[in-house]
Parts: structure tokens; sequence; C-alpha cells
């Protein structure tokens, strides 16, 4: 099988993120493959110790997305692409992604469900449009035989089985698998490893590039209130607790 994984560099879960002047800030944090991803890149490395095949995986962004690649590599995919693009809006990347897509044949193209920083989860959902192919998503679990995917997927609490024939997009959920750590002689390899690249301006025109989205602000959380504890007989905290909620809701 022919594998394509498309991953994203994000801020480490365990930064504590900082905004300056209405953006966040950068400086000296600490980067990792967005955890989503990293299930793709491990379901898409079993596949092919099943079935055989190439793994490839793809990011889109600046010298810095390298090291994503590197792990991923160290990982045990066998390709990596970087497109080298400052663009950040979702139809901008999944029009890049989908020019490296378009340039070999893929029997099935995966990436995270969505990416940590953002919740968005736009990119796999419009790049299965770009290639006019099937996405299924959030996928727990996954089995492909004779060219079709059976996949498992969270649905509301539900778990729903869906089918389709191969080329097919998938976007996998925590719990589809246990990504693997790389090891010592994969992170060695991965060091060796080329690294394709490509200037997102060669791949698709100026107008995809242009974001379409703009941020208005961004800020903290506001901090929370700290919690109370009722105090006296159940009755009283009964009451108590009514008469909080009446004044919060307006009633009183």
């Amino acid at each position: 099988m022919n594998l394509l994984v498309c991953i994203r560099q994000t801020l480490d879960t365990e930064e504590k993120i900082v905004i300056e002047n209405g953006k966040v800030s950068h400086a000296d944090a600490k980067f990792i493959i967005n955890p989503y991803d990293e299930y793709a890149i491990e379901e898409a490395l079993r596949l092919r110790e099943a079935e055989g095949g190439t793994v490839t995986v793809v990011t889109a962004g600046p010298e810095q997305a390298e090291s994503a690649l590197r792990t991923a590599l160290a990982m045990g995919a066998d390709k990596a692409v970087r497109i080298n693009t400052s663009a950040a809006d979702a139809r901008a990347i999944a029009a890049l992604l989908a020019a490296i897509a378009k340039k070999e044949t893929y029997d099935l193209i995966l990436g995270g469900n969505f990416d940590v920083d953002t919740g968005a989860g736009q990119v796999p959902i419009r790049l299965a449009e770009e290639l006019d192919m099937p996405h299924i998503g959030p996928v727990t679990n996954l089995k492909v035989q004779n060219g079709r995917i059976r996949a498992e997927r969270d649905a509301e609490g539900a778990t729903e089985v869906v089918t389709c024939a191969l080329p097919a997009l998938i976007t996998a959920q925590q719990g589809l698998n246990e990504p693997r750590y790389p090891s010592l002689p994969g992170i060695m390899k991965a060091k060796r490893k080329p690294i394709a690249e490509f200037n997102g301006d060669e791949l698709v025109s100026a107008e995809l590039l242009a974001d379409t989205a703009q941020v208005v602000a961004l800020f903290a959380p506001q901090p929370k209130e700290p919690g109370r504890i009722l105090q006296g007989e159940l009755d009283d905290q009964v009451e108590e607790l009514a008469s909080i909620l009446r004044i919060k809701c307006g009633l009183s």
C-alpha cells in the first residue's frame, strides 16, 4: 500500500501559553507532532507492516517543522515532504497538501482528527474534497482488506461502522492505537534521510494561499471563580444552593 500521512507541528501540550501583542509567543517554546497525527502515523506504519508498501509523511510549514518530520521518520516512516509556506488558513493548507498528494497515487491518506492548538479539524475534510475521495472520521478502529476499508468511528456516544472503497482519507481519533516511541536506531537513520522540499507558491496559485480567515482577537481564558463548599445541615445546604442558583439565573 502507498500511504500518505498529513501531519502538523504544534506547541507542546505542556507548554505554558503566553500571549504577546495579540499573538501566542513562540519564544523558547517546545514543539511536537500534533498528538492526533501520531495516531495517524502509527496506523500507517501498522498497515505497511501488514500489507507492505511505503509510508510518506508530509507537512506544510516553516523550516522548524522539519523536526516533526524527523520524528515521524524515526518512528519508521519511509519518506518525508515539507511544503515551505507561512500560510495558516485551512483552505490554503488543504490545497497545498492536495498538490503533493496528486504527484503520486496513494491508496490511503491519513491525518489527525484535529489540531490541539486550533481545534478546527478542517484541513483533512477539505483535503478529501480537493481530491474527490471519501473521508471517514474520527476513526477508532480500522481494517483494510481487498481494496476496501472498514472503519469504526465515534458517533455521539455510540460506535458507527462505515465501509468504503480505496482510495480514501481517514482521520484518527484517540484510541485507534498506541503510537510507538522512536527507537535509537530509528533516530540515527532519520538524521540521514533526505526530506523533499517544495515552495508553496510553486504548488498553488497566490489566490489559494491568501488567508480567508481573520483572527479578530486572542486572549487567555478568564480565571474561574473559586468553588464554594456549602456548610450546615443538608436542608440548609439545599436551601442555600437553590438561592445561589436563583441569583445566578437572575430569578431573584
